[in-house]
């Protein structure tokens, strides 16, 4: 099919607004099914997966699509939930074009203006239905002033094409038309539905259209408004791409058929049968079956077998794909997420996805022996299918740790676990990578001596302990004189000091930010050992940390807390609450950014209470700036328990 009669669309909004009953209506509607399926009954074609069955909402994007008036309409559907908006920015790369399905029974949600705050920043023309119209309580005029203070002056419902204020807002968009309309006060009904094609293109008009999925009430005039107004691939604005082997070089692209190849990965998908499917748009030129591709940022060539379009979960196979086809293919062996395809011979490099931080963690513990020899791997594969979802490994707390973009992405990343590889884990609190450090220089014997017949163990150290600046880490000085300790034995008692280091003195938690110099001791010729030297070098280092003024220090992030400026106020208090302080306040679009300093073990349920203040329209980052000394009655108990589980283990 030619790319003018291609459309690619994604569909956006707050959760349960109706995007997927939406998609099962169009599809319905197009005779793409012959059955329209309920998201109550688990039928539909996008939500095929176990968890989305069984919690009725979307999870993961879907690719559907259906023919109307002989155009290919594909359909990415996606999740509303912010916990899954990685498959939002994914299928935002996929498309040319959106659609923001709005509740027209409860008017603008947060899930809305983060779709419009999305489709702003992607640069993508935009229909937007209003849904729900048949249910009690629906407001047409409400839901549309809403729409033109939230989102554009310029949503507009088109009723007629000969209303005069239409028209006036469709000559202002262009430059010839206004001057025509300025002379004659009129337009022909080419110009308009030109015009009017043109001003959605750029973003300068958003038409509305109302009715109700449910009932497939204004399915029609939707398909009509996405045939005419909504850009076919070659109609979308400028697609640029680097040339590798000159990365200040920018190229823009020839959307033809008939152009270089070229194409973006953008999502991967596990299949139970297949195995892995990787899903990518196809930008210009053409693909094959049972040909290949050149993988720009692997530097490699890629065969490919069949290629698939895909409806729901079901793969149809096609004999090749060109210009603004999104498809997928099976079992690609070096390909992945975010890879730009081409020919060898003309090379396209285009910008990776940038994917939202994760916002909260959770230690994983296996539920037994087996799942433990099976969890890295599993939680690995999940990984490699949904880049915000984090998995790693605490060297100091030797704690395996799990992160997304919130509660539920958490519980349905471990209830795949249990699914699809029969894992079971339980889900904890991560424990805060503390350290310890001295405030003053102490001076401190470690001496280790034992004899209980034969040869003995015996090492003798003397060391002086100081603090260095924040962030030195730990030196190690020798200024052993006249052979006070044999030179064999001085790495020994260096290596007691490290190994002591890592254990903490007082709470557990590796010390930092100390010099260790080793002044004297002494030797038996005949009971001094390794062994004997490294105790006693231990036993040294924790005698002094304990007289060199221990503190505790913690982590402290760099969090940036995107608000409405509403939530300004409670939000300065909530940062107060949690030993934080604000360093700086920012203005982005709607948003006010506020910049903080706040403690990670303040941060851990941070996620739902931002959520909970800002009444979901909050989001925010963090990153590991310094660490700091924790305050005193919050240290005191750390170090407490600390001691107690140690001596409870030593009797």
């Amino acid at each position: 099919m030619e790319a003018k009669f291609k459309r690619n669309l994604i569909l956006l909004g707050h959760a349960q607004s109706g995007k997927t009953t939406l998609a099962e209506s169009m599809l319905y509607f197009c005779k793409a099914t012959n059955r329209k399926g309920r998201v109550e009954d688990g039928t539909t074609l996008s939500d095929y997966s176990f968890d989305e069955i069984e919690k009725k909402h979307s999870i993961n994007l879907s690719l559907l699509f259906c023919d109307y008036q002989g155009n290919r309409i594909q359909i990415i559907d996606e999740p509303g939930y912010s916990d899954f908006m990685g498959e939002v920015i994914s299928g935002l790369r996929a498309v040319d074009s959106a659609i923001i399905v709005i509740d027209g029974s409860s008017g603008m949600q947060v899930g809305a203006e983060r779709a419009w705050r999305l489709i702003e920043e992607a640069n993508l023309p935009c229909l937007i239905f209003i849904n729900k119209m048949d249910k009690e309580g629906a407001d047409v005029n409400k839901t549309l002033a809403d729409l033109k203070s939230s989102f554009s002056k310029n949503c507009v419902i088109i009723e007629s094409l000969e209303d005069p204020l239409l028209m006036e807002a469709i000559a202002e968009s262009d430059d010839k038309l206004l001057e025509k309309y300025l002379e004659i006060l009129r337009l022909s009904m080419d110009e308009v539905k030109g015009g009017l094609a043109q001003a959605v293109h750029k973003r300068k008009l958003f038409p509305v259209i109302t009715g109700s999925a449910l009932s497939d009430k204004g399915i029609k005039d939707l398909l009509d408004d996405i045939v005419q107004y909504l850009p076919n691939p070659q109609q979308r604005l400028e697609v640029i791409a680097q040339n590798p082997g000159k990365p200040e070089e920018i190229k823009s692209l020839a959307l033809k058929e008939d152009a270089p190849f070229s194409a973006f990965v953008f999502k991967n998908i596990s299949d139970p049968f297949v195995g892995q499917l990787t899903l990518l748009r196809i930008f210009s030129g053409q693909l094959a079956a049972n040909t290949g591709f050149y993988n720009v940022n692997r530097k490699l060539k890629e065969k490919i077998g069949s290629i698939y379009i895909l409806q729901g979960k079901e793969q149809r196979q096609i004999d090749g794909a060109s210009c603004g086809d999104i498809i997928s293919i099976a079992k690609l062996k070096d390909t992945g997420i975010s890879d730009s395809l081409s020919s060898e011979k003309e090379q396209f490099l285009f910008d990776p996805i940038i994917f939202p931080e994760a916002a909260i963690s959770a230690s994983v513990k296996p539920k037994s022996r087996e799942d433990e020899e099976k969890i890295s791997d599993a939680l690995h594969k999940l990984a490699a299918e949904d880049h915000t979802f984090g998995v790693r490994h605490d060297p100091q707390t030797k704690e395996l740790i799990i992160s997304g973009l919130g509660d539920m992405h958490l519980v349905t990343m471990v209830a795949r676990l249990k699914k699809r590889f029969n894992v079971s884990v339980e889900l904890g609190t991560p424990k805060v990578s503390y350290k310890e450090t001295i405030t003053k220089s102490v001076k401190m014997q470690g001496k280790f001596k034992r004899q209980s017949g034969g040869r003995g163990q015996y090492g003798d150290c003397w060391i002086e302990v100081q603090p260095l600046p924040r962030g030195k880490g730990f030196e190690f000085v020798d200024k052993i004189f006249g052979g006070a300790i044999p030179r064999n034995f001085i790495p020994s008692v260096e290596k007691g000091v490290r190994q002591a280091i890592l254990e903490g003195a007082v709470s557990g938690n590796p010390i930092e930010d100390m010099r260790v110099t080793l002044v004297d001791g002494s030797y038996h010729e005949v009971d001094s050992s390794d062994m004997a030297f490294q105790i006693a070098g231990g036993m040294a280092l924790r005698k002094a940390v304990m007289e060199a003024g221990p503190m505790l220090l913690e982590p402290i992030m760099d969090v940036e807390i995107s608000i409405p400026e509403d939530s300004l106020g409670a939000i300065s208090g909530d940062i107060n609450s949690r030993r934080g302080r604000v360093m700086g306040m920012d203005i982005k679009g709607k948003s006010q950014i506020v910049k903080a300093q706040i403690p990670l073990a303040e941060m851990f349920k941070y996620a739902n209470d931002l959520r909970s203040i800002t009444a979901g329209r909050g989001s925010y980052t963090m990153r590991f700036s310094h660490y700091e000394e924790v305050p005193h009655n919050v240290a005191a108990p750390i170090i407490t328990h600390y001691q107690a589980t140690k001596k409870q283990e030593e009797q």
